[in-house]
């Protein structure tokens, strides 16, 4: 059919929702190191991106990959769009933290030094510190063009200095010399605390303590300029199709080492960097001129995170601390609760203890037959991996599907998996050609009585990981339905190979999930057609497949009403004639949204559902991923209210524009919601209630 429709390109999609994180950082209502924690996501996030998504078009761009969908010019253009518009936001995170966050420490008694002169009272704490601390970790290396070529390590930051010999002329072809010098903040501190003086507090980047102390390193040279740089490689490994498990994990190992020597897709350096500098350097490590990113003195900034705070009275943020449900007790059976009704759990407001404690139950419980559970990314020493491997020690049958592709987790998913199998546990890796991203346990059980099997399906947004379960806003289901179990069981055969599934409840990416998304927008566009409404809300990371985006949009265009709760990605343009009943709301706050819902609302008897994938090519046709409806009546609306919660924040929920503006709500009638905190606060009155 045709149509004129359009989409807003993936990647400056993704760099307006990091435009977005920046701005917290300017936000004054927020506590000030919580501000400078987001300069620290900002470049923390600039930087994989760069090193996976800008890696991947420049390899097009190149001719040394193809994409489907993109040329060797497409991927040029996009290249030249993303190196602007992010030129443009490093000038804005510059103008935010020398103008808004470096005068705000100073505010509150802390002095942070930047590449100024310091005080006199200081100058003997420097030399001094350089050389017992400082000194004995440098090893300065000289570069040369068109000679042996130094190799710049991934994401280091290193000072590159230009000095004179005294004892020659300039018309002597020695007479500049170069020299970088690898910055040793795995031996000393990033920051530098220094002596405090009249009530103020003192802090010093290491880098400028080196800086300062130049001539102790180079002896007899008269010392021109310095300016730090940092490299960027290119982290995406390609993992090749194989179906033996062996060749998997040896390829993988061989793999991970080579990321740290990917080809270069950034440079980073001091835009205050004179021109026949930054030539040399150029030439020097063979840098191509479009990997060029201007940016301030100071790089790395993703180290803010670890910014001292001396001041120790300067008000933090009060998160939410994660709450234990009352309707569990405090040595509740999770099993009992669950045999008779569902169980929902949003984290990080509820404690992840609850799950941990539902494997532990199943480790102790007599009746437990075996233990199923997919691997795409766990904490480093993990609770759920120790149960696991205590559930195997008693005497349990224990399966894990590992995602070993899972890309930067890959080595730990690696070593946890050796780890379970030296305990007695089945792994089952990665399947040729996908992902599974899918979030599910199941526990199988033999009933009190001995006469049925009663299984116990835990589906969820987020991965098996208490740490991340602290950060990320996701949630996950409990459940006995039968229905839903079964179709859980068929999943975990799926992944061990057996052939023709059939799934009746749960969407299943690859199988039945597209089938039913179209069943059910058709539904929604039926009902908008007859004059009974019509409203879908969707709750995602990202927004991306044109197909599924094409579907809202002829649903806006049939006069379904939508509304779009997307965190990162979003390729549908608001705003325009075939999208003028459909908003896309982004919210960015304490804690990471993360969670995948979906409501669809079948005139007046809404249909809820929750699983792992966003509506992304790879999620919806390249992984396997696991939806679930929500059956339960109570939890339902409890989900609804969610979404109903976020869709009225109007302190930290911005619309996003058909120019990607991040666009903040007003506050009506001086009502202010900010969701995170107003969901924190009905989850807490719904807990102290009694039943």
């Amino acid at each position: 059919m045709e149509h004129n429709y359009r989409y807003f390109k993936r990647d400056i999609s993704w760099l307006s929702f990091n435009y977005r994180v920046l701005l917290e950082a300017e936000d004054t209502k927020l506590p000030l190191y919580e501000r400078i924690n987001f300069v620290s996501i900002f470049s923390s996030n600039l930087e994989e991106f760069y090193k996976v998504r800008v890696a991947d078009h420049k390899a097009v761009a190149t001719g040394a990959t193809r994409e489907d969908g993109e040329t060797v010019q497409s991927a040029a253009i996009l290249l030249d769009e993303i190196n602007k518009e992010v030129t443009w936001q490093i000038r804005q995170r510059i103008r935010i933290y020398e103008n808004k966050i470096i005068p705000a420490l100073r505010k509150h008694h802390i002095i942070f030094y930047q590449n100024t002169e310091v005080s006199a009272f200081h100058r003997k704490f420097i030399t001094d510190f350089f050389r017992e601390e400082i000194f004995p970790f440098l090893q300065p290396v000289p570069i040369y063009k068109d000679k042996v070529v130094s190799f710049l390590r991934d994401n280091r930051l290193y000072l590159s200095v230009r000095l004179f010999l005294n004892d020659t002329t300039e018309d002597d072809p020695n007479h500049v010399q170069y020299f970088v010098i690898k910055i040793p903040y795995s031996k000393v501190p990033r920051f530098i605390e220094l002596p405090e003086e009249k009530g103020y507090h003192y802090i010093m980047y290491i880098e400028d303590i080196i800086k300062a102390n130049l001539n102790q390193i180079f002896p007899g040279y008269l010392l021109d300029r310095a300016f730090c740089i940092r490299i960027s490689r290119d982290a995406d490994i390609l993992i090749e199709d194989t179906t033996n498990s062996f060749d998997l994990v040896e390829q993988v190992k061989k793999k991970i080492k080579k990321r740290k020597i990917g080809a270069v897709c950034r440079f980073v350096y001091d835009s205050h960097m004179p021109q026949d500098f930054l030539d040399f350097l150029i030439e020097a490590f063979h840098i191509n001129r479009d990997e060029l990113v201007p940016a301030d003195a100071h790089l790395n900034l993703e180290d803010l995170r670890l910014l001292p705070n001396p001041v120790k009275n300067l008000h933090k943020i009060e998160k939410p601390k994660p709450m234990r449900l009352n309707s569990l007790g405090e040595k509740g059976s999770v099993f009992e609760y669950i045999e008779k009704k569902d169980l929902l759990l949003h984290y990080p407001y509820h404690s992840f203890e609850h799950f941990i404690h539902f494997l532990f139950e199943a480790v102790h419980d007599k009746n437990t037959r075996e233990i199923m559970l997919t691997q795409y990314r766990v904490a480093e020493n993990s609770e759920v991996i120790n149960a696991l491997i205590a559930a195997a020690q008693n005497g349990k049958k224990v399966t894990v599907f590992v995602e070993l592709k899972a890309r930067f987790d890959e080595e730990n998913n690696l070593a946890t998996a050796e780890m379970m199998k030296k305990a007695g546990i089945k792994i089952i890796y990665s399947i040729p050609g996908l992902k599974v991203h899918a979030k599910v346990a199941l526990i199988r059980r033999k009933s009190a009585d001995d006469d049925h099997i009663c299984d116990f399906a835990y589906i969820s947004t987020g991965n098996f990981n208490e740490k991340t379960a602290k950060l990320y806003a996701d949630c996950g289901l409990f459940t006995s339905n039968h229905k839903v179990t079964r179709d859980l069981y068929t999943l975990f055969r799926t992944l061990q190979g057996k052939a023709n599934p059939k799934f009746t409840t749960l969407l299943v990416a690859r199988f039945n999930l597209i089938k039913e998304l179209n069943k059910l927008i058709d539904h929604e566009i039926k009902l908008a057609e007859k004059g009974k409404g019509g409203h879908i809300i969707l709750k995602m990371n990202a927004l991306q497949d044109t197909t599924m985006i094409n579907r809202l949009y002829e649903a806006s265009e049939k006069g379904v009403k939508i509304d779009l709760i997307i965190r990162g990605i979003c390729c549908l343009i608001p705003n325009q004639p075939y999208s003028r009943n459909i908003r896309v709301t982004r919210i960015v706050d304490s804690f990471l949204e993360h969670a995948r819902i979906w409501y669809f609302g079948n005139a007046g008897n809404p249909k809820v559902y929750c699983g792992s994938p966003d509506w992304m090519k790879r999620n919806l046709y390249r992984r396997i991923e696991a939806v679930t409806p929500i059956l339960d009546p109570d939890i339902k609306k409890e989900m609804i209210d969610m979404l109903q919660i976020q869709l009225k924040d109007n302190q930290k929920g911005c619309f996003v524009d058909e120019k990607l503006r991040n666009c903040f709500k007003p506050c009506h009638n001086g009502e202010k919601v900010r969701a995170q905190y107003t969901f924190y606060d009905y989850l807490k009155a719904k807990n102290e209630t009694p039943l």
